[in-house]
């Protein structure tokens, strides 16, 4: 039985739990049951509030480094329409500037070759300067951080005589610049996270991870971290581009991101950018007054599931996801609280459930980022939001990628978003009249995502995850100066070159001994054996991808699940060579691949090929970014040059 088709059976059989049911052929999208207490995403108002704009991220100084001082708090805010209650949230903002915490966060500016220092501060205190528990079940069965086991304890997968409840001691966190050409002391490697200078931390616990003090001392700044920080260094000697950070913590990424910290960085100017003016703009600048209109938009879009009284609601028991009851870890291998995959009942944009926003019939540069723990997107504009298949009122001329520009402008219909990855594009509202009204609607799926099809199939609830946010055409007021995107001439591209060595690697799911229960307890990466037969391997297992430094590798992904995998690899800038069903005939990338990516959609079935320059030496991760899977093991160490002896 299928991990779909358990869902399916689960629906059918009446189950108060959060399930979705796939009806499939003319009877269309996912039918949904709530579970007590949760709140019902119909009963939401949609396209009553206005789109927030991300703000700019104010610095702490401005020089040859540009200098910020950025903490992790807990605070309230406004996520559900004005009228229902507001909703406890995490996510950054500058400590000299206490009005810029917001979820998300604000979007940090930053110019090609001028480097930025950020001070990441896990500021997670309450006013007495104690601790603040998670605000959603951690399940401290996995291999995560593990706090509570001391030194000798931290980074690992504990044993228990009972089955625990959710852990509810400091929280851990470190941040990773996701897409960034970043050296390893500064890339937020999931063991290097960090407690908060709590008054409260219990005695035995592990105040860092079991690398914060190796990249502390590696790092050529590292005598400047402190209790409850580090401070990170970003080069921006890369493409211009739509980079993003969060939080990256071991087996605690997926509820850390799903509490709020998670932000834009753009990294402007330089050979790989196009001058000013050319696309639309202005996007937000430093000091803007209220009511300036943008041009450039950033679109964070993220599922988000709320309780009666505003707050988050995630899971809390395994058996939310396929009913087993238990028991679980540790009389069973079946951890307690873990989740394999999670999609959420509303869809969340820029930190509100289905905003609006008024257009001009112009240009609009709009900067896309899926933004999801698990679901994948496929976005079109049309004028209808409730009719599937929909019709395409106005195409995407996609720019560029994770990576920055492709080589040339592609027009699309829909786009296809797995978690992680971004989409530069511009949407060209010239020509339609005042109150005309779009909507941007979301055809993805409300389960694990297996292959793109026409028209997309199964899709979301057309009524409230298969919608994300509604369009209104305004009167102009303004000129639109920029370039239609057909005569768009991008910056130069240059592909890399031959690969020195081919790697095959694996990607696996560890079921369930339980008799009569073969549920996914775990996700794996690893290799392939000289047969062709995976190899799967854990997080603590011996590192087997080792690329000299300045090598060109091509990575093959042997994907031997049912499902799609977003595949993220640290450093890198990569180029997607070809997908290949097993014993099938390649096919070359999609045409919005063309660029340099950093995640790449490896399909269930297929060999996806991508091929990488590892010109930064050092210890990074590569992993799955549906951030349930990484979570569980399916996040490998990699090192670039020889392997020191002194890791730990």
């Amino acid at each position: 039985m299928t991990r779909r088709r358990v869902l399916q059976v689960c629906g059918a059989a009446g189950m108060t739990m959060l399930v979705p049911i796939q009806l499939t052929g003319s009877a269309g999208a996912a039918v949904r049951r709530t579970r007590a207490g949760l709140l019902e995403p119909r009963t939401i108002p949609k396209y009553v509030t206005p789109l927030v704009v991300p703000p700019v991220m104010p610095p702490t100084t401005v020089g040859a480094v540009d200098y910020y001082e950025i903490a992790v708090r807990q605070f309230r805010q406004q996520i559900l329409p004005a009228g229902l209650p507001a909703t406890t949230v995490w996510s950054y903002g500058s400590v000299n500037h206490p009005g810029t915490f917001n979820y998300p966060a604000f979007t940090i500016e930053a110019s090609y070759r001028r480097p930025v220092r950020v001070r990441w501060i896990n500021g997670l205190v309450d006013d007495q300067g104690n601790y603040l528990p998670h605000l959603l079940p951690v399940d401290p069965t996995l291999h995560w951080a593990n706090p509570p086991g001391g030194t000798a304890g931290r980074d690992s997968r504990p044993d228990f005589d009972v089955t625990p409840g959710p852990y509810d001691g400091p929280v851990p966190i470190v941040t990773h610049l996701h897409g960034g050409h970043t050296a390893d002391h500064a890339d937020g490697y999931a063991e290097a996270w960090y407690l908060p200078d709590a008054a409260n931390i219990p005695a035995g616990f592990a105040r860092q991870g079991t690398f914060y003090d190796y990249f502390a001392a590696k790092s050529p700044i590292g005598s400047s971290w402190s209790p409850g920080d580090a401070v990170f260094e970003y080069a921006n000697d890369q493409r211009a581009g739509t980079l993003w950070y969060h939080d990256h913590t071991l087996g605690m990424t997926r509820t850390n991101v799903y509490a709020g910290p998670a932000g834009f960085y753009l990294l402007r100017r330089g050979p790989g950018d196009l001058p000013t003016g050319v696309l639309p703009g202005p996007a937000p600048r430093p000091g803007d007054p209220a009511g300036t209109r943008y041009y450039e938009i950033p679109l964070a879009i993220q599922d988000r599931s709320f309780n009666d009284d505003g707050s988050l609601s995630y899971p809390d028991t395994r058996e939310f996801f396929d009913q087993f009851p238990g028991p679980y870890v540790p009389e069973t291998d079946v951890p307690p609280i873990w989740n394999p995959e999670f999609f959420a009942t509303t869809i969340v944009v820029n930190g509100n459930t289905w905003p609006r926003l008024e257009v001009e019939p112009r240009r609009y540069r709009f900067r896309l980022l899926n933004g999801c723990n698990s679901r994948f997107l496929i976005l079109a504009l049309t004028s209808d939001p409730l009719t599937r298949p929909v019709t395409a009122a106005l195409p995407f001329w996609q720019l560029g990628a994770d990576g920055g520009f492709l080589p040339a402008p592609v027009r699309r219909s829909q786009l296809l978003m797995a978690p992680a990855e971004r989409v530069d594009a511009i949407v060209d509202f010239t020509g339609l009249p005042p109150s005309t009204e779009l909507y941007l609607v979301n055809l993805g799926p409300d389960e694990p995502f297996g292959e793109l099809t026409d028209p997309p199939e199964p899709f979301a609830d057309p009524e409230t995850t298969g919608q994300v946010m509604k369009l209104v055409v305004v009167p102009p007021a303004s000129r639109d100066t920029s370039l239609p995107p057909d005569r768009l001439r991008l910056p130069a591209f240059k592909a890399l070159g031959a690969a020195s060595t081919t790697r095959a690697v694996s990607l696996t799911e560890e079921a369930s001994t339980v008799p009569g229960f073969d549920g996914p307890i775990a996700a794996k990466l690893g290799t392939m054996d000289d047969n062709g037969v995976p190899v799967a391997l854990g997080w603590d297992d011996a590192m087997t991808e080792n690329p000299a430094t300045d090598a060109i590798e091509i990575w093959e992904l042997h994907n031997f699940t049912e499902d799609a995998h977003p595949i993220h690899i640290h450093e890198v800038q990569f180029q997607v060579v070809d997908r290949r069903p097993f014993g099938g005939t390649a096919r070359g990338p999609d045409a919005g691949e063309a660029g340099f990516k950093d995640t790449v959609i490896a399909y269930p079935g297929e060999v996806t090929r991508v091929r990488a320059l590892f010109d930064l030496p050092g210890l990074f991760v590569w992993h799955c970014h549906i951030v349930e899977h990484e979570d569980n093991e399916m996040m490998r160490p990699y090192h670039v040059g020889p392997i020191p002896n002194d890791l730990p």
